[in-house]
């Protein structure tokens, strides 16, 4: 079973680490990747670099053998879709179960996402949900839970696609976003990032000059 979790990873923070790390520790995966978008639909572009983005990846999951990054987004030309990206890991995985990890925000929003209905067709959901955090779907995504709503993982492993599966989850309260800020106004970041990024941020002076930046 294949964990998908996508990202801007504008840095990667201790919050993403978090859910990572969760999510692998309390699911059966064979592996979880990380993968860093390459030229966002719905956001503005990344501030950093994809090679340094990629490169704080790195430092970030070393000694957590179960997390790698995927490139493969970062490596295209075009605007990064992710029914592309799940068809291109399909063709790869063969029929080995893939999950795609959202959360309640992003899932709520599907309707929005480039040929939405496909990804069902080609990987598992998994919803990560804050306790308390429940904005209520739109009818097309009702629609779609109810059809292929879940409760047992069991059923994801079983399965190469098909299945939408919630995990409650404790959630830092941080963003990238955060982090540039007080990264811009040289304010401190400990507990906010993993040491060897934070080095790397300072060594290749990330960062500097993001405020008023979106």
């Amino acid at each position: 079973m294949i964990g998908i979790f996508g990202g801007t990873f504008d840095p990667v923070h201790n919050g993403h680490l978090r859910v990572a790390q969760a999510l692998s520790a309390a699911l059966p995966f064979d592996e979880l990747r990380l993968l860093p978008c390459g030229k966002p639909v719905h956001r503005a572009p990344p501030h950093a670099s994809a090679e340094d983005r990629i490169a704080m990846l790195q430092l970030a999951i070393a000694g957590s053998p179960s997390l790698l990054v995927d490139e493969r987004e970062v490596s295209g030309n075009g605007p990064s879709y992710m029914v592309d990206t799940l068809a291109s890991l399909r063709e790869e995985a063969g029929n080995a179960s893939l999950v795609l990890i959202v959360g309640w925000d992003a899932f709520t929003g599907l309707p929005t996402w480039h040929r939405w209905r496909q990804l069902i067709e080609l990987a598992h959901l998994l919803v990560v949900q804050r306790p308390g955090n429940m904005v209520l779907p739109c009818s097309d995504v009702k629609a779609l839970l109810q059809q292929h709503r879940v409760d047992n993982v069991i059923e994801l492993k079983q399965r190469a696609a098909g299945c939408i599966l919630f995990q409650p989850l404790e959630l830092l309260d941080l963003s990238s976003t955060q982090v540039r800020a007080r990264l811009a106004a040289q304010e401190d970041v400990s507990g906010m990032l993993p040491t060897a990024v934070s080095t790397y941020i300072k060594e290749q002076h990330l960062y500097l000059s993001e405020i008023g930046k979106s």
